[in-house]
């Protein structure tokens, strides 16, 4: 036997469910756009900071030193993210080399903000050719991922490498912990591992150092625009590279033993 009054309250109830979802939707939108204003503005705040650390590092790299540490990179060379310049990688590595081998050390920064490997070898590489420099850091490659082209990136590499002493010590890309942009790290990390094994060059694991990381580090581990490590990020960018460098300066400066 059917109740008359069924269908009208069935009715309502759907449209209460419909309306309630509607509601959350239109709620999880205004938050997506909050956030992605949010995000925007931080990049924006982020990026005044792009001229300033730039100048830092031209200022410095006037700095004399009885050893040449060279850079190439994009941001994340620059210390974009960390309260201060020399708090990124780059200014980590200086000042252990430093205490390494108790030597001065200048630091000439090549590195472009925004850079990808195309630019690396167009604008950098120039002027790293020039130089003799006794330590050389690379990492380059993050901002490849969002136009990706493995034909172009793998061109890109070689004709970078092929230009690097044996000391050098190149980086592989780190994780950015979202599957579709990790499916094409994957392949530029073995783009550059095959490489540097052609060249005979030492690879840095940056991206086993991320990932180790784990997705909570995006919330403790970035700057405010979710891309950039932060001061603790780019210490665990470091770590990745201490390591290595700790073998290559004992090997080739023996007077004086690494300290850590």
């Amino acid at each position: 036997m059917t109740n008359d009054t069924s269908t009208p309250r069935t009715l309502a109830l759907t449209a209460g469910a419909v309306a309630g979802t509607a509601g959350l939707g239109a709620a999880a939108m205004l938050g997506y756009r909050r956030l992605r204003r949010m995000l925007a503005a931080n990049a924006a705040e982020l990026n005044e900071t792009l001229p300033i650390n730039s100048l830092w590092w031209r200022t410095h790299a006037k700095e004399k030193g009885e050893l040449l540490y060279v850079a190439i990179g994009d941001s994340a060379a620059q210390g974009i993210g960390a309260s201060a310049p020399n708090r990124g990688y780059v200014g980590i590595l200086a000042d252990h080399i430093r205490l390494a081998t108790g030597k001065t050390v200048r630091v000439l920064n090549l590195s472009v903000s925004g850079a990808t490997v195309d630019l690396a070898v167009r604008d950098q590489l120039p002027r790293f050719v020039k130089l003799q420099p006794d330590i050389v850091t690379v990492a380059i490659g993050a901002n490849d991922i969002a136009q990706w082209d493995p034909v172009r990136f793998e061109a890109g590499i070689r004709t970078l490498f092929a230009a690097l002493p044996a000391h050098a010590l190149v980086a592989d890309l780190p994780c950015f912990h979202l599957p579709h942009n990790d499916r094409k790290v994957f392949v530029a990390n073995r783009i550059v591992r095959e490489v540097a094994a052609e060249h005979g060059l030492t690879v840095v694991p940056l991206h086993e150092a991320t990932e180790r990381q784990g997705l909570r580090s995006v919330f403790t581990q970035v700057a405010n625009d979710f891309f950039h490590p932060n001061d603790r990020g780019y210490r665990i960018w470091a770590e990745a590279f201490l390591p290595q460098l700790s073998t290559d300066v004992a090997h080739r400066f023996p007077q004086d033993a690494f300290v850590e």
